[in-house]
C-alpha cells in the first residue's frame, strides 16, 4: 500500500481479524456486536473514492472494500444524531450520524486490492471519504451513539468538529 503516508496519533495496536469485534452502543445502552465473519456476512462493497488528509495530501481514485454503515444501522435502533467512533488503542473521533449513512461510510478491510496493513488501520478502519481522513478512524472497534455532539481526540486538540475538505475545515 504505497502512495499514502502513515500518520498516527499513538502506537499501532496489535489486533488480529480473529480477535476483532465491532459494536454499536445506543443512547439507551443497548449494544449490537459483530465478529469479523459476521461483519463480512453483511455484504462487502467495492468502493472507489478519493481521500483527503488535513496535512494537505489527497489520494484520488483509491479502491477499497468494506461493509456499508447502512447495513449496520439497518440492525440498530437509535434516535441520536451523533456518533463517537472508538478505536483499539483509545483513539476517538466524532461524526454526525447523517454523515455515515446513505452510502457515505464503510467499515473498510481492504485498500488497493489487499488487506489493510496495521500501519494503515488494519484489520479494519472506518472510511468516511467525504470528510478529512482523521475522521476515518484506524483500528475501529465501535461506535457509541450520542444525543449531543462531543469532540473526539483531534477535535479536542483544535481540529474542526466537522472536517469537510471542500470547505477546508481544518481547525476550529
Amino acid at each position: 500500500m504505497s502512495g499514502w503516508p502513515v500518520l498516527t496519533a499513538g502506537p499501532t495496536p496489535p489486533v488480529q481479524p480473529d480477535e476483532w469485534e465491532f459494536s454499536v452502543e445506543t443512547e439507551k445502552g443497548q449494544t449490537s456486536r459483530w465478529s469479523w465473519d459476521e461483519m463480512h456476512a453483511l455484504g462487502v462493497d467495492d468502493i472507489e473514492i478519493d481521500i483527503h488528509c488535513v496535512t494537505h495530501w489527497s489520494r484520488l481514485g483509491m479502491n477499497w472494500r468494506g461493509v456499508s454503515l447502512d447495513k449496520i444501522f439497518a440492525q440498530v435502533t437509535t434516535s441520536s444524531d451523533y456518533v463517537m467512533a472508538h478505536s483499539y488503542g483509545g483513539y476517538t473521533t466524532n461524526i454526525p450520524l447523517d454523515e455515515l449513512l446513505d452510502g457515505r461510510a464503510w467499515i473498510a478491510f481492504e485498500a488497493d486490492g489487499r488487506p489493510l496493513t496495521a500501519e494503515h488501520g488494519g484489520p479494519a478502519r472506518l472510511l468516511v471519504p467525504h470528510l478529512y481522513f482523521w475522521k476515518s478512524a484506524k483500528w475501529v472497534r465501535g461506535l457509541r451513539m450520542m444525543e449531543r455532539e462531543q469532540p473526539g481526540f483531534w477535535e479536542s486538540n483544535g481540529y474542526s468538529i466537522h472536517g469537510d475538505p471542500w470547505k477546508e475545515e481544518r481547525y476550529w
